[in-house]
């Protein structure tokens, strides 16, 4: 992860075409930029990405990172203590992945910077290990066994966070590639870095001994009962790593376990949507997201970019919820209660991934609330159909469609100007014109009085609403 940084702000017009029109344009894009790219083409020819098994991710993955509460430091006992809090108050609702994010392997590791040529936590195969003063579990190389085993009683699924790449700690001592008569300095490509992280070097993967070598460390996490991997440094830039993503790929069907893939950071280019699908599960579509209206605003239209390539086991990710308790415990969320129901509506109903980032032990009421509303949960879990629609400036408007056979229509509406707004949405927008409609807004649980021709509703500045419609 990201250590925080400035960002540019992109203006966002409204839509000025139907939605239909934006998605042929987008399928348009994407295939004409992968024409581009005679070397991913045959890579990126449809397959079933679990290798003939059940989806890995049939629903947007919803869970707890600890990146946004713990940054780099987490300890074992603290997985535990938010875990234990999971089990009872999140898992109920659908949270299930439970992921320890960054250096996990750092000893001394001690916020949100990188200390730079830290000494690692390392087996003799240049694989990196938990640090056992910070997980006693892990020591003499027993790895997450442990926690994980500790994490599936508790009915979840357990990840962690990894680099993209190899130690150049074991490129330094040159460590055997278990599984290869090769070395680390065999396959490093030391001109490929990381900009933000000092710990790795990128793989060759033209090189004998590459593959063995993320078999060998996919195999370990495995056998560890790893279920969930978030690979980092993928996307800054795609056409730089996309050889290292599918040796990831490639090494989770060798290791013999379903494993979730989640690519992070960086905004994907659209002109890799006919590739990543097939090689993860979800994958990162912006820099770290926190807790800034300026962000929240920018994630409208990324999203809206890439809702033509979202479906199952193929998730465009917005990132984690940076909601209650936050950056080693220092602060609460800057997100104003407007602003925390509009990223639950817009993640809910563009179908992003679902992980909850604040400190669990700090969960309150509210936030909770927030979290597992079950009826805006169905938005995410159980609806098709999803889809942007034109809109007047300062606002955005999405429709979906619930699954099942009651029918009717999901309609999130979204102010994002800094004074309230009027929403008039006509009804014939979605062929319900001439028809009375019972409403229903799903943050408040209730029964709204029936509309016909038009609805209408007043947003406070960064607010938002969602319905549900029955004719």
């Amino acid at each position: 992860m990201m250590p925080a940084q400035k960002r540019d702000f992109f203006p966002f017009p409204p839509l000025d075409i139907m939605i239909n029109s934006h998605r042929r344009h987008l399928l348009a894009a994407s295939i004409a930029a992968a024409a581009l790219l005679p070397r991913v083409a045959s890579a990126a020819t449809p397959q079933t990405v679990s290798g003939g098994r059940a989806p890995l991710a049939p629903t947007p993955p919803m869970g707890w990172n600890s990146w946004n509460s713990f940054a780099t430091t987490i300890t074992e006992a603290q997985s535990l203590e938010n875990a234990r809090i999971m089990a009872r108050q999140l898992l109920p609702s659908g949270y299930n992945v439970f992921t320890v994010d960054i250096q996990w392997y750092e000893p001394n590791a001690n916020g949100y910077e990188y200390r730079k040529d830290a000494e690692l936590t390392m087996d003799e195969y240049g694989r990196l290990l938990p640090a056992p003063n910070r997980f006693p579990s892990a020591k003499n190389g027993a790895g997450f066994k442990a926690l994980a085993e500790q994490i599936h009683r508790m009915g979840m699924k357990f990840g962690i966070h990894i680099m993209r790449g190899i130690p150049r700690q074991a490129v330094r001592m040159n460590t055997p590639i278990l599984g290869s008569r090769f070395r680390a300095q065999d396959i490093a490509d030391t001109g490929s870095i990381c900009t933000w992280n000092g710990d790795m070097y990128g793989v060759d993967m033209t090189k004998p001994g590459a593959q063995e070598y993320y078999n060998s460390i996919f195999k370990m996490y495995a056998s560890w009962g790893v279920d969930f991997i978030k690979m980092d440094d993928l996307s800054r830039p795609y056409d730089k790593n996309w050889r290292e993503i599918e040796a990831a790929h490639k090494a989770i069907q060798a290791s013999g376990r379903a494993i979730t893939l989640s690519l992070s950071p960086g905004e994907t280019d659209l002109k890799w949507a006919s590739h990543v699908p097939h090689y993860a599960q979800m994958w990162r579509i912006s820099d770290d997201f926190w807790d800034e209206w300026k962000m929240l605003k920018e994630q409208f239209q990324r999203l809206e970019d890439w809702n033509p390539h979202m479906g199952e086991n193929a998730w465009p990710d917005a990132d984690m919820l940076p909601l209650g308790r936050l950056a080693l415990g220092n602060r609460d969320t800057n997100l104003t209660p407007d602003e925390q129901q509009t990223l639950m509506t817009l993640w809910s109903i563009a179908r992003s991934p679902l992980i909850m980032g604040g400190d669990l032990r700090h969960l309150d009421a509210k936030t909770l609330a927030l979290l597992t509303n079950p009826e805006v949960l169905a938005v995410n879990q159980k609806s098709h159909g999803n889809q942007p629609h034109r809109a007047d400036a300062g606002t955005r408007i999405w429709s979906a469609r619930p699954n099942g056979a009651n029918g009717g229509q999901y309609l999130a509406l979204f102010n994002t100007q800094d004074t309230p707004v009027e929403i008039v949405f006509d009804l014939s927008r979605l062929n319900l014109g001439d028809k009375t409609v019972a409403l229903r807004d799903l943050w408040m649980r209730k029964d709204l009085a029936p509309a016909r021709g038009a609805i209408r509703q007043t947003l406070a500045p960064h607010g938002s609403a969602m319905l549900r419609l029955a004719a």
